[in-house]
């Protein structure tokens, strides 16, 4: 296997979990058939296997066989006019047997919607579940209004840069907070990474002293956003975030911190009661 230059679904920021070591149990068979799925974003149409070898640093031999393969099962559709591959509907049903499994979504939802319309047009309230470098949105909630962040459950956002994924980390464990950091790390940029370590320890700092951490700007530069961290309600639950964002000029930094923070944080609180 060569080694990868690119992360699985060229944003997906594949991560450190794939680390296996001697692990006789562990069938990397496996494992990159589901590195060649993650490399499916939701604005892809198709792809070929050469883009797929590309964005999962597999080889085009061993790509060519794991796409044949997947597609014998459904879980990807083999388009004869262009040679590329789309989604199979199998792996739908695989999303919404995970969706239906996580009963904080219902919930949560009730809460989410009543801080969205309370926030106004344009903002999202979002929950979110890591996957190796990145966080995906598993609820969504909207004010009634037609203007907002163009996201939805299964959309994908940065853990290092967004204020879900920089809340996410403050309530993972030491190890894996460290894992994750040393993955980050290697990820980026020499030059870019001591301002987003600076970014990401502050965040962790306003989490452990207000219960929420404040991003302006820094996941993208006219977004402002809040996330809160979301502990497990049950043994075997995933940690989960919160966040609330949207646009900068409808989200400044005085009324993210007075009014939209604590009620994030609240929020977060009667889920967790509720649950």
């Amino acid at each position: 296997m060569k080694k990868r230059t690119k992360p699985a679904g060229g944003g997906s920021e594949a991560g450190p979990d794939a680390s296996t070591g001697a692990d006789r149990q562990f069938v990397t068979a496996l494992q990159r058939g589901l590195d060649i799925l993650r490399c499916f974003r939701p604005t892809d149409g198709a792809l070929g296997n050469q883009e797929l070898a590309e964005r999962s640093g597999l080889p085009n031999s061993t790509v060519s066989r794991l796409t044949y393969t997947l597609s014998k099962l459904g879980y990807l559709v083999y388009i004869e006019e262009t040679g590329r591959y789309r989604m199979g509907v199998p792996v739908l049903g695989l999303g919404y047997a995970c969706l239906g499994g996580l009963k904080v979504r219902d919930t949560a939802q009730p809460y989410m919607d009543a801080l969205a319309e309370h926030a106004g047009d344009g903002i999202l309230v979002a929950m979110g579940s890591r996957d190796e470098l990145s966080m995906i949105y598993v609820a969504c909630a909207r004010s009634s209004g037609v203007v907002s962040l163009q996201l939805n459950v299964g959309s994908r956002i940065s853990l290092a840069r967004s204020s879900m994924g920089r809340a996410y980390l403050a309530a993972a464990p030491a190890e894996e907070k460290q894992r994750l950091l040393h993955g980050i790390e290697a990820r980026t940029d020499k030059a870019r990474w001591p301002q987003l370590q600076d970014e990401i320890l502050r965040a962790i700092e306003e989490i452990e002293t207000r219960g929420f951490c404040l991003n302006c700007g820094e996941w993208h530069s006219h977004v402002n956003s809040i996330g809160v961290p979301l502990m497990p309600q049950h043994g075997g639950d995933p940690i989960l975030a919160l966040n609330c964002g949207g646009p900068a000029y409808l989200l400044p930094r005085e009324r993210l911190e007075n009014d939209l923070g604590p009620r994030l944080v609240e929020m977060a609180r009667k889920i967790q009661h509720a649950g």
